[in-house]
């Protein structure tokens, strides 16, 4: 018998990549849609999963500000992005109307964090958090299988951390509160602040260290607040090989051996992790909240 086939979006600033399918191992169709204006770039979403169908739910994990309240009358739309033209953007109207199913949204970064609890780094580690560090920074959290929500969602991105003007005299690259840890330790505030792009930094560069110490701050922050039980950490700027190892120093050093518990000694090799999903989280996550949209709607 062929497993329910559900439908997943991971709506990012410069592409949309859809997929039709079960499960990391059973993806039946796939397509990638650049993002434009809302209206072209949904409509072609929704032009593809009309051919693929039928869908059993579908999920959207996007780019945001997002209004995920289920309460709120403008639930599942854009809220105060700076991408141009998409701010007020009706994520889930356009899917619901033209495919009638459940609709589930969520922020990219937690749909991230679903898949690698599901499937990747974070499998048998409850709570989990997934940061990714990459033009921007963004946090994930799993508390109970589910992606932690609130008042809002989570935005680990916009932690404030300590900067010492005379270490660090580069004042922060985010528009809103300048130095936040995106502000400070971003692939956009790394290139501001150097002159050139992380990538094209040397292992040596005096930006490693202090790139280090920055996340490290934020992840201590996480540490404290959530007290996960592994954190994996990806994203672009984690691409260079010998940044984690200094991440997991400066973690180990700014905990101070305060926290007691055996996952926090000997290097932090199996609790601060990368991602076992790579660039297939995203769109996996939303596979993963289409899935539980359809159990819920199942449920009732």
């Amino acid at each position: 018998m062929t497993a329910p086939a559900f439908g997943a979006i991971e709506a990012g600033g410069t592409k949309v990549v859809c997929a039709v399918g079960a499960g990391p191992d059973d993806i039946r169709a796939e397509t990638v849609i650049p993002t434009a204006a809302p209206g072209e770039t949904l409509g072609a979403a929704v032009a593809f999963f009309r051919d693929h169908g039928p869908l059993a739910a579908l999920g959207i994990a996007a780019f945001g500000p997002l209004d995920l309240d289920p309460a709120s009358p403008t639930w599942g739309r854009v809220t105060t992005t700076p991408k141009p033209g998409w701010a007020g953007a009706d994520l889930a109207g356009p899917f619901r109307r033209a495919l009638g199913v459940p609709v589930a949204v969520d922020t990219d970064v937690n749909g991230a964090a679903l898949a690698e609890h599901r499937w990747g780094a974070g499998r048998g580690a409850d709570p989990f958090v997934y940061l990714t560090v990459g033009t921007g920074i963004g946090g994930g959290a799993v508390v109970h299988g589910r992606a932690v929500h609130g008042l809002v969602h989570p935005e680990m991105g916009h932690l404030r951390v300590p900067r010492d003007p005379r270490a660090d005299p580069f004042r922060g690259a985010c528009p809103y509160h300048a130095d936040c840890l995106e502000g400070l330790a971003s692939g956009v505030a790394i290139a501001r602040r150097w002159g050139a792009p992380a990538e094209a930094l040397p292992a040596g560069h005096p930006a490693w260290d202090l790139e280090a110490r920055y996340l490290a701050c934020g992840l201590v922050a996480v540490i404290a607040v959530l007290s996960p039980r592994r954190i994996a950490v990806g994203g672009g700027v984690m691409r260079a090989a010998h940044l984690l190892g200094r991440v997991r120093r400066d973690v180990g050093e700014l905990l101070g051996g305060y926290l007691d518990a055996p996952a926090l000694r000997d290097g932090l090799e199996q609790y601060i992790v990368p991602p076992a999903l790579g660039e297939r989280a995203g769109v996996l996550g939303a596979l993963a909240l289409a899935a539980d949209a359809a159990a819920a709607q199942t449920a009732r």
